[in-house]
């Protein structure tokens, strides 16, 4: 039987979805050909605002590599546009001479950044913020220019801020409103996230109208109607997106704002169809991923000839993707005649939360600074469930906080609610797949169902659902292979190294079976790293298996020069150190000298070849600034000199430093010792963080004060300096026992609960024993820099290669 031609235009995210569908549910059923203009396979265009602020690598937010349309027999023709569609001979043509018969043709050209028309907008420097191209455009100008302006105070133009932000960019939003995503917030949630992102960095210009853009070539500035103006180096106009439906309207195809499509995604011609952002349906058109999948299943099915509702429209809910500001808006969100409210608003916490009402049926919601309960507020609007015997209140109660845990939250949830709003799975798809396909990981639910898949929001839901699901045997079925590399987990890694008596990553890597014998460029550190851990004594550090910080031992900048931060044991100097280390600036041309923000000194835009002269000189220990070890310990001044002082904090914070310095650990390591509760030396924000109180000292861990802002919990109060190290000693030496690579100490504790680690550490022969590991460890370590200083082979890296004439 011959396959029906299908050919899908466009190979973004709502398209290939619903490819994916309609292989699901009939593999043989097309010869599939799919025509995208970008040079990429299927990204998830979501995360390219992680990517901005770098939380994400391009490769990771692929969704199809190219090794999935190969196996799924798909012609995938990519960097190509299609320009024009017979319809009488149903062909399409591309830019590049390329010429496709369809007997079925999706139209999934999605949309385009608007750019205001203002004069000067063709400058160098003014760009849109919409593909990958855009994103890597940004990158680049980060790393020439200082000054960025975001044209939207949207959802889009807040995430390309805070990317900027990241980037190391001074950064200004200007919007044309008064409130931040007036779309989706009303003026109350507006006026705090307003204040949030203020407090991270990000400067507003609000109710401003841009006029023109200044500059000769490149963009120097913007101007407004008001007269004013403001300097930049680049402009990223993030002011919206319109269909792209030029294509479908060369071709005869009925559209209005979107291409015309009912309610089964038909258009105006018979046999071509649309989806997506490109789409309009009953007047709706959809810039969000939930609609577009949604459209792209209802066709999936029309295509395989499968019964299925009618695409009837779409809940539209969205979430902000900005690191700290936790933001959710779901349909209609303002006041109005014919609405009732119900509000929380906590001054104190943070946080707010509004749901709207009509005929005692949620039709709209606002969370700021706790949106735990989305799903559940999205499922109530779209089963359309009465609230009339609920009592009010009780609809805006953190419920995952009465819950002994989230297992117990998603237990109570019926099987019809959503827990990947983005995909559309449910929880009984989830429960379904596990149970049927003896899924054990959150990857596994991701791969089987498309959970989790798209901005992962929903990945601790899954989760817990996978605990709820398996009990006790999920510790064992819980399993992440460390790479694509080889199957196995960083559990069953550490045990096959111990029981082998694995030495070394070649080692590693042919014993255990590696695909790839030479692994990749996240596998060699880690198991480099295990090794370290399992045999300290044994073990001989293996310099080309570390991240090229780690190799040169000094943070590598942007523009190819490096960074020296000497060690100073808790932020103690001393005149004498600052002279070497002002004479050493003078010497070498250092051009910037900083304080940083855990107490050192920074010698910035060093020349690789300088870096051994400037560690001799200087004859200071490195900070280990660049690595996966212990980083600084911050101090206040502590009770010899300050009047709220309860405990001598430098001290304290000096004897910690020197007892552990140089000690390799999963991820970086920060310290801090506070002198007294009131916490000048910011501890509650640190992987250790120590309180001097009347009579002893609280030690909190788990704490980061970075991209991902979390407060360090209480793990134990001590009552002497000595006990202060030995909790530290045994903390430490559990984390690095029981961390992924990579793992922050904030990210292990909510993984693994404080309740567990204390459980650990509460046993006093257990902390010993742990101490004499972590001690093992130690008595083997060597300054890095004396070390390479010594060896003149090692030195002739950092030696400058001759010019070849």
């Amino acid at each position: 039987m011959n396959k029906r031609k299908l050919v899908l235009v466009g190979n973004g995210m709502a398209g290939v979805r619903c490819i994916e569908e309609i292989l699901k549910h009939n593999a043989d059923l097309f010869e599939i050909t799919i025509i995208g203009s970008e040079p990429h396979p299927n990204y998830n265009r979501i995360l390219l605002s992680s990517v901005l602020a770098g939380d994400a690598d391009i490769r990771d937010i692929v969704l199809n590599d190219y090794e999935w349309y190969k196996k799924h027999q798909i012609d995938l023709h990519t960097g190509q546009t299609v320009t024009r569609i017979d319809v009488e001979t149903k062909r399409v043509f591309t830019d590049q001479g390329l010429v496709v018969p369809y007997d079925d043709l999706i139209l999934a050209t999605g949309s385009l950044p608007v750019i205001l028309p203002l004069p000067g907008a063709d400058k160098q420097g003014v760009i849109s913020f919409r593909d990958i191209k855009d994103c890597e455009a940004m990158i680049e100008a980060s790393k020439q220019y200082k000054k960025a302006i975001v044209i939207g105070g949207g959802l889009l133009g807040l995430e390309a801020a805070r990317g900027l932000l990241n980037l190391s960019m001074e950064v200004s939003v200007v919007h044309i409103f008064e409130n931040l995503m007036e779309r989706q917030l009303d003026p109350v949630a507006s006026q705090l996230l307003q204040q949030e992102l203020e407090k991270q960095g990000i400067r507003f210009l609000m109710g401003k109208q841009s006029e023109a853009v200044l500059g000769e070539e490149r963009v120097t500035g913007l101007r407004f109607k008001d007269g004013s103006m403001e300097s930049a180096d680049l402009i990223v106009m993030a002011v919206g997106i319109k269909p792209n439906v030029e294509l479908a309207r060369q071709s005869g195809i009925e559209v209005n704002r979107g291409v015309m499509v009912n309610d089964w995604m038909e258009t105006s011609l018979p046999d071509v169809y649309a989806v997506g952002e490109c789409a309009e349906h009953r007047t709706g058109v959809y810039g969000l991923v939930a609609p577009l999948y949604e459209q792209g299943m209802v066709l999936a099915k029309r295509l395989c000839r499968i019964d299925t509702p009618p695409y009837e429209g779409s809940v539209v809910y969205t979430k902000l993707k900005v690191s700290g500001v936790d933001v959710f808006s779901a349909g209609e969100f303002m006041d109005g005649a014919e609405t009732r409210a119900i509000r929380v608003h906590d001054e104190f916490s943070g946080v707010y939360k509004k749901i709207m009402v009509r005929d005692n049926k949620i039709i709209g919601a606002v969370l700021f600074g706790d949106t735990s309960d989305s799903n559940r507020i999205l499922q109530m609007m779209r089963s359309g469930s009465s609230i009339q015997d609920l009592k009010r209140v009780s609809i805006l109660e953190n419920r995952s906080a009465e819950a002994n845990s989230g297992n117990d939250l998603v237990a109570a949830l019926s099987d019809d609610e959503i827990i990947c709003g983005c995909n559309g799975v449910s929880k009984g798809t989830i429960v379904q797949a596990i149970r049927e396909k003896g899924l054990c990981s959150v990857e596994e639910v991701k791969q089987c169902t498309s959970a989790s898949r798209s901005c992962g929001g929903c990945k601790p839901l899954v989760a817990n659902l996978l605990e709820s699901v398996l009990g006790d045997s999920v510790v064992v079925s819980r399993k992440e292979p460390i790479c694509g590399c080889t199957t196995l987990s960083r559990e069953e890694l550490v045990a096959e190294i111990k029981e082998k008596q694995l030495t070394t990553v070649k080692e590693v890597m042919f014993v255990l079976g590696w695909k790839e014998t030479e692994g990749c460029s996240k596998c060699r550190p880690a198991v480099n790293y295990y090794l370290n851990m399992i045999w300290p004594e044994e073990h001989e550090d293996e310099r080309e298996s570390r991240f090229v910080n780690e190799r040169m031992h000094a943070n590598i900048q942007k523009d190819g020069t490096y960074s020296v931060v000497p060690r100073m044991y808790g932020g103690v100097t001393s005149p004498a150190e600052l002279k070497r280390i002002a004479a050493v600036a003078e010497k070498y041309n250092v051009p910037m000298v900083k304080v940083t923000g855990g107490q050192r000194l920074d010698l910035l835009g060093v020349k690789k070849e300088d870096l051994p002269k400037i560690w001799a000189e200087l004859d200071m220990p490195s900070g280990f600034a660049y690595g996966k070890a212990i980083r600084t310990v911050k101090t206040c001044v502590g009770s010899d000199f300050c009047r709220f002082g309860t405990q001598n904090s430098i001290r304290m914070g000096i004897d910690i430093e020197k007892k552990f310095e140089r000690l390799n650990t999963p991820a970086k390591v920060k310290m801090a010792v506070s002198g007294c509760p009131r916490n000048c030396a910011e501890s509650s924000i640190k992987d250790i963080g120590v309180v001097g109180i009347d009579g002893g000292w609280e030690i909190y861990v788990g704490g980061n004060g970075g991209v991902h802002l979390r407060g360090a919990e209480l793990l134990c109060k001590v009552k002497t300096e000595q006990e202060v190290l030995e909790w530290t000693g045994a903390f430490l030496q559990y984390y690095r026992e029981n961390a992924n690579y990579g793992e922050r100490t904030s990210q292990w504790m909510e993984r693994v609960g404080l309740t567990a680690v204390q459980a650990v550490l509460q046993d006093s022969e257990m902390r010993r024993q742990l101490n004499e590991r972590v001690d093992k460890a130690l008595s083997v370590l060597r300054d890095p820099w004396q070390q390479i200083m010594e060896d003149k082979q090692a030195s002739r890296m950092y030696e400058e290669l001759p010019v070849l004439t």
